[in-house]
């Protein structure tokens, strides 16, 4: 970002909002655009009788809002974009919201509709039907299926994945075909020689037992008249873990050779139609796969290939018939969210031959994902490709920090390896099918002698493809890094639930997810991911309200890591969703569990404290008091709770919630709260940050309690001495308390310990550990510390939320100008589109400039102690003026900020 171009702001009104698919209008026009369904565009396979509609607005004209608004749903795209919907048609709705649950008539499973709207602006004018978007249902019930759940004849143990084969003719002139296909394990389809898709890992993990996800595909264009062959392929993925490791998903009480059941769905242009289900008329063979583990690595035979067993005319006769299994589970739901991919594609920076057979490839940064390896050799050459994120000093890679918690039985299954054994026959290409790892380095090590090159190995960077929706610019680059470090940890643990780390673990630990949700949600569009993981949640949460620590869980967690201070995130990321969104269904959907988890802890907290969890995890020298944070949790818990109830109006409960939340504070406060010292506990930074950020201390006593964090941290060197529940507290505490500047100086740190520090070394993720030398907890590729991310957008940018308002209907404007950075820039796409908050500093004056999406508003709010006026630029010839707290309308705004100087 340059000073010229944030000036030229200025001289040119900025243009209106960009929407996906929409061209824009003329000045003054008005329609809708950015039309979804479910948070998604234009879905397939949905189960909800009520799916949700969303829509933007554009509008260029200052102050635009919508007062109105029509929307028209039917069977017939033509008919419902000349505003007549056989379906619904809402009428004419006089309200702003863009937000609306369908109303018409009884969806109907596997149907596809179409639907649009039209609003009113500001001064009445209806605006005109502006596109059509459309949604498919899937099979919105388990009764529906006629495709049965099959198998191998196989047990458990039996390394190598199991490849079934259909064939079947199709009749002339397919105007439409759909696959719904359900999984316990992970699968490919194929059709006609074709992998569908471009999805990975799929279905997305859950409780197997308690649910199983199915996905809806338009496979139309993969069909041909008469011969045609569907090929799936099964992996293991969570459901058949073979790997062992401390968590016992090898023992899961689901465990089970992997199993599908599908149907194909055939409509024809003569209005006939046909169904090809999933039977015992199947057949099923081994193929080149002989290993594979979504924890360790995945193991290919070249010389075991099949050719074409997925096209028309290969012989299956040596093939066996698949056998019918009992279901996992007769919950099958649709999963409806962004799903995993290659996202990017990553060439070798560098490549170090370390002998004859040995060569190290370095891509420059750490990811999640999977490497693809082209190579010719002789037959049965033995490739191995071990993924790590460091290299010991004699150059190859060291997975020492990894492996610690893997439990293996023999040298079988290498941890972070695949192993790939050649054919002879001419260049070969191999990448895991149903793995993923942490990696920046691969080392390749072969059992003969082969010829390799910078690009004979790719890296893909692999994780849900959420739509990023969020991005910060400034004039240091390392407040720059820290950001796009904390991006790409938070997308290497985004895997249809957000994880801890992509190599030692994978798990769903609840903390680290908690710490990171606004990380999630400033940047990217991450509803449908966790609306999934709250579904997690109510599987695993017991009959007591207990929830295990890592979410979805095999058993483990339910004993060790998962007090409050863990899972609070069965209340703090539904709250968090709604006041992103300001989408009541996740706190509807959630509600009694979040009571039922309240009520377990008031059950076990007689005296309102608790000392169930595991504290600061992870800090550099001092130790919280753990019954502090832990029962600081428990009041947050019920706090949301009482708000929640509210919304819901469920008012008497509110009233209970709220009354409980008092008596925990009061309890945290004559227990801990050194009123004299103004101090919590032992003075600790987490210790004050905690009960400041959460909103424990008392009124007349945030001040005190402020300056005295404030001074541990410049007692301590100006250095930060928390772990994973300080990290997330103390920036915030600090720049909502007036010492934002403070903050800046942690945030902006380049000496151990701190985020720069890291960077300063070489760091393109978030560690998990500040010593970078640590003997364990040392994954360099982990969330936990990622506040920082959503702090540049609060604090420096001054993108808040008005809980009274959620989904940024009006955004709360709290800049900080901070010493020490020039320039500084946020923007985030919310519901009502993108809001842009961006200053200069220029001499003694900060020009700063201010969008607000149409259909929404601002309040803006200056630290009156740091300005000595403020001039507003949009108003031609207005006067300097004195107050700190503006109200702004959709538009744009300019302002020039007169700081104080010292005396």
């Amino acid at each position: 970002m340059k000073s010229n171009t944030f000036l030229s702001l200025f001289l040119i009104v900025i243009s209106g909002q960009f929407f996906p698919g929409c061209i824009e209008g003329e000045y003054g026009k008005h329609n809708a655009a950015n039309l979804r369904c479910e948070y998604m565009i234009n879905p397939m396979g949905l189960d909800t009788h009520s799916p949700r509609f969303t829509w933007q607005l554009v509008d260029h004209t200052t102050g635009a809002k919508q007062t109105a608004y029509q929307i028209i749903a039917g069977k017939d795209s033509a008919r419902v974009s000349w505003g007549k919907g056989d379906l619904w048609d809402s009428g004419k709705i006089s309200s702003g919201k863009m937000l609306v649950s369908y109303e018409g008539a009884e969806l109907e499973p596997l149907s596809r509709y179409f639907w649009t709207v039209r609003i009113w602006n500001g001064n009445s004018v209806p605006g005109e039907f502006h596109g059509v978007a459309s949604f498919e249902t899937g099979m919105m019930g388990f009764e529906r299926w006629q495709g049965k759940w099959i198998s191998d004849s196989q047990e458990i143990n039996i390394k190598s994945a199991a490849y079934f084969r259909k064939e079947f003719q199709a009749k002339d002139d397919i105007v439409s075909a759909r696959a719904y296909i359900a999984v316990a394990g992970l699968y490919e389809l194929h059709i006609n020689g074709e992998n569908v898709g471009d999805e990975r890992l799929k279905p997305a993990f859950t409780r197997y037992d308690k649910r199983v996800l199915y996905h809806t595909i338009d496979v139309t264009k993969f069909l041909n008249t008469n011969e045609n062959v569907i090929g799936v392929l099964l992996g293991n993925g969570w459901y058949n873990h073979q790997s062992t490791a401390v968590w016992d998903f090898h023992k899961a009480p689901w465990r089970a050779r992997p199993k599908f059941k599908m149907e194909l769905h055939l409509n024809y242009e003569d209005g006939s139609a046909e169904v090809i289900p999933t039977s015992v008329k199947w057949k099923t063979s081994f193929g080149p796969i002989t290993f594979n583990s979504i924890y360790t690595g995945e193991h290919m035979d070249h010389r075991l290939l099949q050719n074409a067993w997925d096209s028309p005319g290969f012989d299956d006769t040596e093939w066996k018939d698949a056998i019918m299994v009992e279901p996992p589970t007769i919950n099958v739901v649709a999963e409806v969210m962004p799903p995993i991919r290659n996202v990017e594609a990553i060439p070798a920076r560098k490549i170090s031959k370390l002998n004859e057979k040995t060569f190290v490839f370095d891509f420059g940064r750490i990811i999640s994902g999977v490497s693809e390896i082209k190579v010719k050799g002789e037959q049965g050459t033995v490739i191995h490709l071990k993924h790590g994120e460091q290299l010991a000093e004699n150059g190859h890679v060291d997975l020492t920090a990894l492996e610690v918690h893997y439990r293996p039985v023999d040298d079988t299954d290498p941890f972070q390896t695949d192993i790939f054994i050649l054919s002879g026959e001419g260049e070969e290409s191999f990448m895991p099918s149903f793995n993923y790892k942490g990696f920046q380095y691969v080392e390749v090590t072969s059992s003969k002698p082969i010829s390799l090159t910078k690009e004979s190995l790719t890296a893909y960077f692999m994780h849900s493809d959420v739509e990023q929706v969020g991005y910060i610019e400034s004039s240091d680059t390392l407040i720059n890094k820290i950001w796009q470090a904390a991006n790409s940890s938070y997308l290497s643990n985004l895997f249809g639930y957000p994880t801890d780390c992509p190599q030692r673990e994978k798990n769903g630990w609840t903390g680290d997810a908690h710490t990171a949700i606004e990380l999630g949600l400033f940047n990217f569009n991450g509803i449908k991911i966790y609306e999934k993981w709250m579904a997690d949640h109510r599987d695993e949460q017991r009959d007591n309200g207990v929830l295990p620590a890592i979410i979805p869980t095999a058993g483990w967690g339910y004993h060790w890591a998962n007090g409050p201070d863990w899972t609070s995130t069965i209340a703090l990321i539904p709250w968090n969703i709604y006041l992103f969104y300001g989408d009541t269904r996740i706190l509807e959907e959630n509600y009694e569990n979040i009571k039922l988890y309240v009520d377990h802890l008031q059950e076990i907290s007689p005296d309102y404290l608790t000392d169930w969890g595991l504290g600061d995890w992870v800090p550099i020298q001092s130790k919280s008091d753990v019954e502090l944070t832990s029962s600081i949790f428990y009041y947050t818990d019920a706090l949301i709770l009482s708000k929640i109830a509210r919304i819901l109006n469920k008012n008497d409960d509110s009233e209970v919630y709220l009354a409980l939340a008092s008596k925990i504070k009061d309890a945290i406060n004559n227990k801990f709260l050194d009123k004299e010292k103004a101090i919590y506990a032992s003075g600790f930074q987490t210790e004050l940050s905690v009960p400041l950020y959460w909103g424990v201390v008392p009124e007349n006593m945030k001040a005190k309690v402020a300056a005295s964090l404030a001074q541990t941290i410049e007692d301590n060197g100006t250095q930060l001495d928390v772990g994973i529940l300080g990290s997330k507290a103390i920036l915030n505490a600090l720049s909502e308390n007036g010492y934002a500047n403070l903050a800046y100086q942690l945030a902006s740190n380049k000496k151990y310990p701190s985020w720069g520090w890291w960077i300063a070394n070489g760091a393109t993720t978030l560690f998990e550990n500040w010593d970078i030398n640590a003997n364990r907890d040392l994954s360099l590729n982990h969330i936990m510390f990622g506040e920082i991310s959503a702090w540049y957008f609060k604090a420096l940018g001054g993108i808040n939320i008005d809980e009274s308002t959620p989904g940024f209907k009006n955004i709360l404007l709290k800049p900080n100008f901070v010493t020490g950075l020039e320039e500084f820039k946020a923007s985030h796409k919310g519901p009502y589109g993108e809001i842009t908050s961006e200053w200069v500093r220029v001499d003694n004056n900060i020009l700063y400039s201010v969008r607000i999406p149409p259909n929404s508003s601002a309040t803006l709010m200056v630290n009156a102690d740091e300005i000595s006026g403020l001039e507003y630029l949009n108003d031609a010839g207005a006067d300097q003026v004195d107050f700190t707290k503006i109200e702004l309308v959709a538009g744009s705004h300019e302002f020039i900020i007169h700081i104080k100087t010292a005396e």
